[in-house]
């Protein structure tokens, strides 16, 4: 990961016997990684050999105080980091040793010491502490500790497979899988927060498409685009439906449960594209005589690639981001974003929603929307798009939820504390 690769796509490679425990112990470091490496900065300056400091970061962020139980005793970490030293860097076997003894005879001391550097009293990069803090100034500290926080399991029922959501709770019961509906007057009666996480393995039909696990606010993107929410008229069974970055799918299948529609589902990663359809199948869609599905591989501001001129009654535009708003499931995004991967996203949403603007019908509507909590990537991309435009926000954005922060709406209800969504934004954009 330092090296730049994605935590996902390194897990991937795990034997899969042992891919869960590697996350679980993978995420526990990076949620206070910024921690360890002031730790291990404070106890030895002279930087170790990348292999070595990877291991001693490692055992330091998995021995490191938090609100979560350790996953080892302190004396059997202590002894495997020692043993897994000996076994590739025999010469560091000691250091690694006499560094994390060290670190055990006076935790509370260096503890205090390093939390007064904000990189380790946040577990970001000082960099994105500063972006927070500057569009968020009233909040910026609760969303950067929410993001270390482990974020609740929510799962999307699939009516045409499961029924009601009612009915899936049930199930979920008999499977000894205690869970609530969320909010059935927003998410229409298909949000499900488990109580606590399990593998979607032990899911009752899950393999049989019932049921799929969504966090609660991409769970947004279908009702918003599809229903209009009060704000327009539903769209029509048939409707013509454009998802224009659809990987891994998430989003499209939502659409595809909720309505019967003409939908073409494009990415520009052919091999992310598989997943859009190994999505559909798991989940039985488009069911037989309801909709159809068609996939494309494109770039979509390349229109001339693959628009046929038949305008769009609706457009999903979920844009790729920074996903500042989805740390908390992927606490890897943060170290591996650099400062100037905002303006260069930034750039590729302009044109997105450039070059798709155009394709909507007149009465349609376009839904942008984007996980991250950083205003460049939301309300002021949407801002700059309309003055484009040459319109008010009033004459063209028919409902915008706007920002979503993944705080709950009144933090001393404990059902709000673990039903937060991660942080969105949604934008959805009538062309009258």
């Amino acid at each position: 990961m330092r090296a730049g690769r994605s935590l996902t796509d390194l897990l991937a490679q795990c034997p899969a016997d042992v891919r869960g425990g590697t996350q679980a112990l993978s995420f526990q470091v990076l949620r206070v990684l910024g921690s360890a490496e002031a730790a291990r900065a404070l106890m030895a300056p002279k930087n170790p050999p990348a292999p070595v400091d990877a291991l001693l970061v490692t055992a330091l962020g998995l021995l490191w105080p938090t609100d979560a139980p350790p996953p080892y005793a302190a004396h059997t970490l202590v002894d495997q980091a020692v043993t897994a030293a000996r076994a590739r860097t025999p010469a560091a076997a000691n250091f690694i040793n006499a560094v994390l003894r060290r670190f055990l005879r006076e935790q509370a001391a260096i503890v205090a010491q390093v939390n007064q550097q904000p990189v380790a009293a946040f577990n970001h990069p000082a960099w994105w502490i500063e972006r927070v803090r500057q569009d968020w100034p009233g909040h910026w500290q609760a969303l950067l500790a929410e993001a270390n926080r482990h974020p609740p399991m929510a799962l999307r029922v699939n009516p045409r497979r499961a029924g009601s959501g009612q009915a899936y709770l049930n199930k979920l019961a008999l499977a000894g899988l205690p869970a609530r509906l969320v909010q059935p007057d927003l998410y229409g009666q298909q949000a499900i927060v488990l109580n606590s996480p399990c593998n979607v393995q032990a899911l009752p039909g899950f393999e049989q498409g019932e049921v799929s696990v969504q966090d609660l606010s991409a769970q947004r993107a279908a009702r918003l685009l599809i229903d209009g929410e009060g704000a327009l008229p539903p769209l029509q069974a048939g409707a013509r439906v454009l998802d224009a970055c659809s990987a891994p799918g998430g989003k499209t299948a939502h659409l595809a449960e909720r309505a019967d529609l003409d939908l073409l589902a494009l990415d520009s990663d052919g091999r992310r594209l598989a997943r859009v359809q190994d999505t559909f199948t798991r989940l039985g869609l488009p069911a037989p005589g309801a909709g159809r599905l068609n996939l494309r591989a494109a770039d979509a501001r390349q229109v001339a690639t693959w628009w046929d001129g038949q305008p769009f009654d609706a457009i999903l535009l979920d844009a790729p981001c920074t996903a500042s708003g989805i740390v908390r499931r992927h606490p890897d995004v943060r170290w591996l974003r650099r400062p100037d991967d905002v303006g260069a996203l930034a750039t590729i949403q302009r044109e997105l929603l450039d070059a798709l603007w155009p394709l909507v019908k007149p009465g349609g509507r376009l839904l942008y929307a984007t996980c991250s909590l950083f205003k460049a990537e939301g309300q002021h991309q949407i801002d700059a798009f309309l003055q484009r435009q040459g319109a008010s926000p009033a004459r063209l954005v028919a409902t915008s939820p706007g920002h979503l922060l993944p705080l709950p709406d009144n933090p001393a209800s404990a059902a709000s504390a673990n039903s937060t969504g991660d942080g969105f934004f949604y934008a959805l954009i009538h062309k009258p």
